[in-house]
């Protein structure tokens, strides 16, 4: 159980890192001196809200 949580934190800190890392070059530009942890709780909402937004609709036929 230990291992699968260790593999967990590291696979999520992977998928986030493109959208935070980004979000600290950015943040850097307007002069705000963030850096990898202070930025990575937005790159996690950046992360979900652009997977949700890639995401395929499901249309149910039910009516």
């Amino acid at each position: 159980m230990i291992k699968t949580l260790i593999v967990g934190v590291i696979v999520f800190l992977v998928a986030t890192f493109p959208a935070t890392w980004l979000l600290m070059l950015f943040l850097g530009n307007l002069g705000l001196g963030l850096g990898y942890w202070g930025t990575l709780p937005l790159g996690i909402l950046v992360s979900v809200l652009l997977s949700g937004s890639s995401a395929p609709i499901y249309v149910s036929s039910r009516g």
